[in-house]
């Protein structure tokens, strides 16, 4: 544990660091000192992930909180080992991001020392046994990301959003503190150890509490309908800021979800079947807002939320084989949600940075503006392809294999010889097949409108630059993905010990079960897939190389006239399906008035509402304002009346105490 700490103090020193050098060093000094703090965090969480032992230590406050357990086991390992990885890409990303901003020499010094400290409030959230202790460390979390999400602060747009997910994480917290106050007054003990014997021993109890905590835990991971503050915040956000969140702060929900399963010795039925049908609602809710997004930050944003269900998912696969007795569908079910936690963080970090390079070059994310991008930023392109791919759950990328052991342990639960989960799994797998449909109409609209075809606008010719820290973060998350992808069995190996935390009455080994195997061969038939490719290619180019070559575009029907305006648009593109969704959609459109045979100029500008702002968060907001503005005569303007309120309220305090004792 002291070389975890030594780890989380070089962090820090990297945050205090950044606030005195100057302006064009700052990044470069939280990369530098953050590199050192992963090697040292990495250390003790690697020999947890392949050993499988637990690391504990204690740390002694005063009341109320008392004293504080620390503890490493495999399930905090693998989150410690996802989150100080990828933090550190992030930051190596945001010294070529943040350059164009270096004239905010305050704005640049508190981002980050705030960044730092968001590290390291996401790593003590995965260790901290104390319920207050977490409470706090969780409130450090909300408060730091949201002086990230405002970096731009300038802007009104920015403003609201950060407002909007500071509310949101403190409706979290509220809702966790009553879970938390629930449970320490019932155990008359705060440590998370205390919990476990009142989780066990009634069932109505245990599943009021888990519904209670998946909500308040679900308002960070983004379940469907506490997510409405993702597609707000992940915009405004500095790309690596976004990429962070998105790729693993969110997945600290997703921890605190998995360590109050842990204490849960066997979910009942109704939290298995609670968990997997919300899960679906957010895959399947996510993707198809996501398809009806037009700035390309707000549609990776949707599809977090239809991520976080697609891990959801397979929670609940795991969860109902802990139910039905059924440790191989609890193994795969929880393998399959894990390993996607990670795949997740590394594709949809790649997705974001290369978002926020298309902003930084074209200072546009809507992309009905953007097009032809390929032939400005081809390695861009290439990699915001292969992060495209891997999102669709297509081979031979990290985001397939996930799905894959996802499906599988559907697929065996159809041996759990029950009519009711028979009935669910055939809806889930229905499920998870049309989520990664729209995922590829989604990615292909967004790829296609981005960078292919002709550009609907003028960029100028240093759009190609790109920093070398922005391109190297990318391409090691590029290799990440096909690495993962190739070499499953290999990456399955660190998983047993985290799984085995979730399913603790089962031991098992890789060689135990048959679907490493099934992914072992999938591999290699990839991978000769990709050689094969690859051979076809040299040969076609020694082939031509003594040859002319020349390229030109499709024939177009004998018509060589055309423009950027006769081109699919990214909405014309998904519009045959965007009619189907059209009722689970607020739309609200704008028309310019046409007058005339002949319109100077016409427009139409469409936006696209979230059904949950619209139909349950507005007016209870509104309802929420009406009752508050009854009271609003209490608050005069007049000092004198503030003074006697504070003086009545002195005095009737007084009263109580004196009657209690």
């Amino acid at each position: 544990m002291i070389i975890f700490f030594l780890g989380i103090s070089f962090i820090l020193a990297g945050g205090f660091g950044a606030l005195l050098i100057n302006e064009k060093e700052k990044a470069r000094c939280l990369a530098i000192f953050s590199g050192i703090g992963t090697f040292f965090i990495l250390v003790p969480a690697i020999k947890v992930l392949v050993s499988g032992i637990t690391i504990t230590s204690t740390i002694k406050f005063t009341y109320p909180i008392g004293n504080v357990s620390l503890i490493i086991d495999p399930l905090s390992a693998f989150f410690l080992s996802l989150i100080s990885i990828m933090s550190f890409i992030g930051i190596i990303y945001s010294i070529g991001y943040i350059k164009p901003y270096l004239h905010k020499r305050m704005a640049i010094s508190s981002h980050y020392f705030f960044l730092s400290i968001l590290v390291i409030s996401m790593l003590l959230v995965c260790i901290v046994q104390n319920a207050l202790a977490f409470l706090v460390v969780w409130e450090i979390m909300a408060i730091s990301s949201f002086f990230l999400v405002i970096f731009e602060s300038e802007k009104k747009e920015v403003i609201h959003a950060g407002i909007n997910y500071i509310i949101n994480m403190h409706i979290g917290l509220f809702i966790l503190m009553v879970g938390f106050l629930i449970l320490s007054i019932n155990a008359g003990n705060v440590d998370f150890s205390s919990f476990k014997v009142l989780l066990n021993t009634n069932t109505s109890f245990t599943n009021t509490m888990f519904i209670i905590f998946f909500l308040g835990f679900g308002v960070k991971a983004g379940f469907f309908p506490v997510h409405t503050w993702l597609p707000r915040a992940h915009p405004a956000a500095p790309s690596h800021i976004s990429g962070m969140m998105s790729g693993i702060m969110i997945k600290t929900g997703i921890y605190g979800i998995l360590r109050i399963l842990t204490l849960i010795n066997k979910p009942s039925l109704t939290l298995s079947y609670f968990v997997l049908m919300i899960s679906i609602i957010s895959a399947v809710y996510g993707i198809i807002y996501a398809i009806r997004q037009n700035d390309i930050k707000k549609m990776l944003a949707y599809c977090s939320i239809e991520n976080i269900g697609i891990i959801g998912i397979g929670i609940g696969i795991g969860m109902l084989g802990l139910s039905y007795n059924n440790n191989i569908v609890a193994i795969m079910g929880f393998s399959g949600s894990i390993l996607h936690i990670l795949n997740h963080s590394i594709f949809k970090g790649l997705l974001f940075y290369g978002a926020g390079f298309i902003y930084q070059k074209t200072h546009t994310k809507n992309m009905e503006h953007l097009g032809g991008l390929a032939k400005k930023m081809p390695a861009v392109s290439l990699l915001f392809l292969i992060g495209s791919i891997a999102i669709s759950g297509l081979p031979p990328f990290n985001g397939f294999i996930s799905e894959f052991i996802i499906y599988n342990g559907m697929f065996q639960s159809f041996l759990v010889r029950n009519p009711f989960i028979l009935v669910t799994v055939i809806i889930s797998v229905a499920s998870l097949a049309l989520v990664g449909a729209m995922a590829l109409l989604c990615f292909t609209k967004a790829f296609s409108a981005i960078f292919l075809g002709n550009a609907k606008n003028t960029y100028t010719e240093s759009i190609n630059d790109m920093s070398p820290a922005m391109l190297v973060s990318m391409v090691v998350l590029a290799i990440f993905t096909l690495l993962i992808g190739l070499f499953p069995q290999y990456v399955f190996k660190l998983l047993i010990n985290p799984v085995s935390v979730l399913v603790p009455s089962y031991h098992f080994s890789v060689e135990s079960l048959n679907f490493v195997s099934t992914l072992s061969t999938l591999s290699w038939c990839i991978m000769a897939f990709i050689i094969i490719a690859g051979l076809i290619y040299l040969i076609r180019y020694l082939l031509l190389k003594q040859r002319s070559v020349y390229q030109y575009k499709t024939w177009d029907c004998g018509y060589q006239a055309g423009n950027n305006r006769m081109q699919y648009t990214s909405s014309s593109y998904a519009d045959p399906f965007l009619s189907l969704t059209k009722p689970l959609v607020h739309n609200e459109v704008e028309l310019t008035r046409i007058e005339g045979f002949f319109p100077q100029e016409a427009s139409m500008k469409t936006h696209n509402h979230d059904v949950v702002e619209i139909y349950l968060l507005k007016p209870a907001f509104k309802g929420i304002k009406s009752l508050l503005n009854l009271f609003s005569w209490v608050q005069s303007g007049d000092t004198q009346l503030y003074i006697f309120y504070g003086l009545t309220s002195l005095v009737a305090t007084l009263l109580w105490i004196m009657l209690a004792n």
